[in-house]
């Protein structure tokens, strides 16, 4: 296989630090020698790598963007730059790490009380721990107020009844952050450890994407928790979203890893694919296609390392996340089909990654907000008239 070097046609490598370019190598080779041998055999079996897992916490990627605990407490672009080189690899792999991060670290760090905080970060941060997110439910993804999840006091304990539905990480997971309506209808996350009683989280199998990622339904039946598992902080959706955005961020960066292997493939392909005897490269048609690629790649880019910048200096808000998971996760969509076009027959086939990435971004496309839905934010946003209701 030969070295991946980055797709950077403005030359946007010019605004990394060193410290930066050093942590997106490290993942780079780390990806390089140890995930991407394997991936397509994992891809095909419908398994996730987790022997992998204690390699990737010595990266320190989980909770990289955090504070403390084991944290890396690296910045937004650091971490944006981890999850593009996780995602040119799978996205499941990318997957795994933004959940952990995003969703259950970032939760217990920023709503949870020092105790929860001292209990779990530090194990999560090594991989010695495995976490879920469970927000959404089997009749209620797009409008999560509609939940149906609930969470009932009880003396010094709280009784949930309940399920989630596409949980990334759900059945290996040792602690779940789950939302749940309370008494007071007030969307709240507690923390549900594996084996309490009433507690299961079957997996979800015959997936046609996201092959390498464990996938799963949570089903909750009395399952009594202490009053303490609560996170103290988490007061309603708001708070929820916040930790979406969080992943969104690194979706936003992650699927331009995926468009870039496809387009480094399609590129390669057409420069050794011989037909009316020569190569497919020459050809205008294709010149046009890998052009078209390179330019959406290259647009994506701009929006993210814009997109760290506000981070960093605290002026992002929800709907600058919302549009560039809107135009990145087409973008790397519509990338993985033209490339499959200039691999032709060859496109299907488990050799060359581009189906495996076509078929993984259906579910990105999807998942952490629809695209319509954030078309949706971003025009309230412009005409200050919500039209999701």
């Amino acid at each position: 296989m030969s070295k991946f070097n980055s797709v950077d046609y403005y030359m946007l490598d010019d605004w990394l630090t060193d410290e930066e370019k050093m942590i997106r190598q490290a993942v780079r080779n780390y990806v390089d020698e140890s995930f991407m041998p394997l991936i397509e055999e994992c891809y095909m079996k419908g398994e996730f790598p987790f022997h992998l897992v204690p390699g990737l916490a010595e990266l320190g990627v989980f909770g990289s963007s955090l504070q403390g605990y084991g944290c890396a407490g690296l910045n937004s672009m650091a971490y944006g730059l981890i999850c593009q080189e996780l995602e040119r690899a799978d996205s499941g792999l990318r997957s795994f790490v933004s959940v952990q991060s995003s969703l259950v670290m970032y939760p217990i760090h920023t709503f949870g009380s020092e105790e929860q905080k001292e209990k779990w970060l530090p194990k999560l941060a090594k991989g010695e721990a495995i976490g879920c997110f469970g927000l959404t439910e089997p009749d209620f993804g797009s409008n999560p107020t509609g939940m149906i999840t609930r969470a009932k006091k009880d003396g010094d304990h709280y009784i949930i009844n309940g399920a989630k539905m596409w949980i990334t990480n759900g059945t290996v997971a040792d602690v779940a952050v789950v939302w749940a309506k309370t008494e007071d209808d007030v969307i709240t996350a507690f923390l549900v450890e594996k084996g309490t009683p009433g507690f299961s989280a079957p997996e979800i199998k015959n997936k046609h994407s996201l092959r390498a990622s464990i996938t799963s339904e949570l089903i909750f039946q009395d399952v009594r928790i202490p009053a303490e598992n609560m996170l103290p902080k988490s007061k309603g959706l708001k708070h929820a979203l916040m930790c979406l955005n969080q992943a969104r961020y690194g979706i936003t960066w992650g699927v331009i890893g995926a468009a870039m292997d496809c387009y480094e493939t399609a590129l390669d392909y057409s420069k050794t694919r011989i037909q009316f005897d020569k190569p497919i490269a020459s050809f205008q048609m294709v010149q046009e296609k890998l052009v078209w690629m390179l330019n959406e790649i290259t647009k994506a880019q701009l929006i993210c390392f814009r997109l760290g910048k506000l981070k960093d200096e605290g002026k992002i808000r929800p709907e600058h996340v919302s549009m560039a998971k809107m135009n990145n996760v087409k973008m790397a969509r519509e990338v993985a089909m033209v490339a499959r076009e200039i691999l032709g027959a060859n496109g299907v086939a488990s050799e060359y990654p581009v189906m495996r990435h076509m078929n993984n971004i259906e579910s990105v496309f999807t998942y952490e907000g629809t695209h319509d839905i954030h078309i949706l934010t971003v025009g309230r946003d412009i005409t200050g008239i919500s039209a999701f209701i």
